[in-house]
């Protein structure tokens, strides 16, 4: 198990071999994703434009977040009615129009109002986007996610830029601007994104509300809401005592936003991999609440550092408490993504205004210091509740197999590949050599980013991959018997080990990392991973040595029947 098994059959994933309809769909993400930066650098200049106080523009984020918030109630219910490409032209178009009439305003009160028109548009659009890049991607569901989660980092670090840029001009600017844009995104989708299959199975309106009920989901959910405090305090409050141009405002929010680019999609999978989501979520929550004291009593130099660090805590936190919304409970993803995302918005409803009046009435210290009070809350909630998270509350070492090999059977990773020829070959060897079962492990990634996940094989692939091995086995006299798993493309590795250790296998034979895999840039070599931390226990086999033209598949389909020991 050398990649993120994206799967052999299709060939090598590209990042940039993809239809029209996906990069039209991927502009309009990344205008979309502006929203969340772009209001940032003309905060003040709203404040001074419409002669209002600090607390009545932190609504422009209340509102805008509460119209989020209760949708991520109702966007599953719609899109699976709908389909995704009108739910993407409604969100869409909604962006666009009240964007543009945001512009308009002459009071707090209308651009409230606007804004919170605009979040209805962006619940429909963002909740969509992911699902139609990678249901109209033809070169690979890899490349399409990493070209996904390429729009979320462009979006969120452009935004400032672009609200500097045209906001140094006229605080209205930017809106009319992000107007134009997403109308350019709304024609390119509706002339090149197709129609697609509405969903098999509806969302129900009721779906998110009763997925809390699972210990785990409410746990992380809870927790992330007291998080997502901290994070809009920094998002909606910062600017107003940093009290400088629209330009620096929007330079320091784009080192911000490239920072939590950065470390979301390409440092958080890492470290998650090494420590483990439970350590890594502790010692950053911990980490992040330090970085707000120094904002709360720092020089502005050291305010600035400081926010621009924490850009990369938040990528951090933002990437582990979504995997784990997904993936802690049996719920449905979409279901159990739409209760974390309701949870953990409505924190941005609740943020800045309250960080907004506690500045104005007490002191912007007393605003940063309720905000690191709240990070140090959910950490807590996580320690306290730390057996509601299963796996994810478990520590590195409960995953490690004993150093000692043991005489299980030996434990076959493939990953689809038509490297699993040598990977099987290396097996049969083994079992001929000492004796033994041979238990075939193929795991189906799951890419979890951002608010979403997406596989990166279908099922009846992945069964395929286990089926024809062990076909092979049995069919050489090997007894063999074979078992799918799903897990996120973070935690391949240790769910390798893991069924190691429950296995008792006495060797874990994979195939060595594939150059060119886009998984091994987001989340490093399983095959590197499991051999670092099984030490002994680990068997590598060169994946050259079994890879011949592209798209060749890694076994012939064979007849099942009389396969020693068969078991899927």
């Amino acid at each position: 198990m050398s990649s993120s098994s994206a799967g052999a059959a299709a060939g090598a994933p590209s990042l940039f071999r993809q239809p029209k309809a996906v990069w039209a769909t991927a502009f309009a993400a990344v205008i979309g994703f502006t929203s969340i930066g772009l209001v940032d650098p003309i905060l003040t200049s709203i404040a001074e434009g419409l002669s209002a106080t600090p607390s009545q523009v932190s609504l422009l984020f209340t509102s805008y977040f509460f119209v989020t918030a209760v949708m991520m109630l109702v966007t599953g219910f719609v899109s699976s009615r709908i389909g995704g490409r009108n739910t993407l032209l409604l969100g869409a178009l909604l962006i666009a129009v009240f964007a543009a009439l945001a512009g308009t305003s002459d009071s707090v009160a209308e651009l409230v109002a606007y804004r919170a028109g605009w979040g209805l548009g962006n619940a429909f659009f963002v909740v969509t986007a992911l699902s139609v890049i990678v249901g109209a991607a033809s070169g690979g569901t890899a490349g399409a996610i990493l070209l996904y989660e390429a729009a979320l980092g462009l979006g969120i670090s452009a935004g400032p830029l672009i609200g500097a840029a045209l906001g140094a001009h006229s605080w209205r600017y930017p809106f009319f601007g992000t107007a134009a844009l997403m109308t350019i995104g709304f024609l390119a989708i509706a002339v090149f994104l197709d129609p697609q299959p509405k969903p098999a199975r509806k969302i129900g309106l009721s779906g998110p509300v009763k997925a809390l009920r699972h210990p785990g989901l409410l746990t992380t959910s809870v927790s992330a809401f007291f998080y997502y405090y901290a994070f809009f305090t920094v998002l909606a409050f910062a600017p107003f005592v940093l009290r400088l141009s629209a330009h620096a405002i929007g330079l320091i929010f784009f080192g911000w936003g490239v920072a939590l680019a950065l470390f979301s999609v390409l440092v958080a999978p890492r470290l998650q991999a090494r420590f483990g989501a439970f350590a890594l979520l502790a010692v950053s929550l911990v980490g992040f609440a330090l970085l707000l004291c120094v904002m709360a009593f720092g020089t502005i130099p050291m305010i600035v550092t400081a926010v621009v660090a924490s850009g990369a805590l938040m990528g951090v936190n933002n990437t582990v408490y979504t995997e784990m919304a997904l993936e802690v409970s049996e719920q449905p993803r979409p279901v159990a993504s739409a209760a974390y995302n309701f949870l953990r918005w409505f924190a941005g409803v609740i943020a800045p205004y309250a960080a907004s009046r506690l500045g104005e009435s007490s002191g912007p210290a007393s605003a940063f210091l309720t905000a690191a009070g709240a990070a140090l809350i959910g950490g807590a909630i996580l320690v306290a509740l730390r057996r509601n998270l299963g796996r994810y509350g478990q520590t590195r070492q409960d995953a490690i197999p004993p150093t000692v090999p043991s005489i299980g059977p030996i434990l076959v990773g493939l990953d689809g590949s038509a490297a699993d020829r040598a990977v099987l070959a290396r097996a049969v060897t083994l079992a001929r050599q000492g004796g033994g079962a041979v238990f075939v492990l193929h795991i189906r990634p799951i890419e979890v980013f951002g608010e979403f996940a997406a596989a990166l094989e279908d099922r009846a692939a992945g069964r395929a991959v286990v089926e024809n091995a062990v076909a092979s086995l049995g069919a050489q006299g090997i007894t063999a018997m074979g078992e799918v798993l799903e897990e996120s493309s973070t935690l391949v590795p240790q769910r390798v080990i893991a069924r190691a250790r429950a296995l008792a296998a006495r060797v874990i034979v994979l195939g060595t990392r594939h150059p060119g895999d886009l998984g091994n840039l987001l989340h490093g070599s399983v095959a590197d991973i499991v051999g670092r931390e099984a030490g002994r226990l680990v068997e590598l086999v060169p994946s050259s040595a079994g890879e011949g033209e592209a798209g060749e598949t890694a076994l012939e389909p064979r007849a099942l029947a009389a396969t020693p020991g068969h078991r899927v």
